[in-house]
């Protein structure tokens, strides 16, 4: 009796450290995994392809197993702190109702499209992205609904309908994700998050502040450097100045 061959899968990989447990997460279910990386236009994206390489060779993945791709035509359409260097990146304010201005209209429905050809064109049937709903910046397309709603895309619009999208840490909060990291042995020195900056963290932006909260919460020391010594998580939560 021949060996049961284990799922393919391909794993959206954007440097971050919610991509980078989402890849061991897949490992850990015993997939032969693929990772996508894009590139849209974004301010940090030379260093967030660093990131990506570093995490795909910790992990050991092929480099005939990694794609990237560029979606930079989101930049030219804008709207976005991070994909336009006329709007500021705003301070980090975790209690805040609104969307903020580092939401990339509509991003992951482009993201997604990539993964589903890729798997379409090598007979993948998991397609897994690091989204996270609760402990996030409040984005639409990381909603839990989002994602019911592409898989019933998927269902009838792919070519046998078996192909499905998975959000493991949908519901975590950045704490359980750091947790989960480590016990998996996720890379998380490797990975990066800041909107702003290349070089060092800034500390101060959504991102930074939602992952430096995320640390403290689960009693570990976040291995990347930041700009300044003081925590963006324990600073007042306000709007940027006008």
């Amino acid at each position: 009796m021949s060996a049961i061959e284990p799922s393919e899968g391909v794993v959206l990989v954007s440097g971050g450290m919610d991509s980078c447990v989402a890849c061991a997460w897949a490992l850990a279910q015993g997939w032969r995994v693929r990772v996508l990386h894009v590139t849209y236009g974004q301010r940090t994206a030379e260093r967030e392809l660093r990131a990506f390489h570093d995490i795909a060779n910790h992990f050991g993945i092929e480099p005939e197993r990694r794609l990237v791709a560029s979606i930079a035509y989101l930049s030219a359409i804008g709207g976005s702190s991070l994909t336009d260097l006329t709007m500021e990146v705003e301070h980090a304010d975790l209690d805040r109702k609104g969307i903020p201005t580092s939401y990339v209209p509509f991003r992951n429905a482009h993201l997604l499209a990539i993964a589903v050809s890729w798997c379409e064109a090598v007979g993948a049937t998991n397609i897994v992205i690091g989204a996270v709903h609760e402990d996030s910046s409040g984005y639409p397309d990381c909603r839990p609904e989002y994602y019911a709603a592409f898989n019933e895309l998927l269902r009838v619009g792919t070519v046998d309908g078996v192909l499905r999208v998975h959000t493991p840490l949908i519901h975590m909060r950045k704490s359980e994700i750091i947790r989960m990291g480590m016990s998996l042995h996720a890379p998380l020195h490797l990975t990066w998050s800041c909107y702003r900056n290349t070089d060092v963290a800034c500390g101060n932006c959504d991102s930074c502040a939602l992952r430096l909260r995320g640390f403290a919460e689960a009693g570990a020391k976040d291995p990347i450097p930041y700009l300044t010594d003081s925590r963006a998580a324990d600073r007042p939560r306000s709007h940027n100045p006008q």
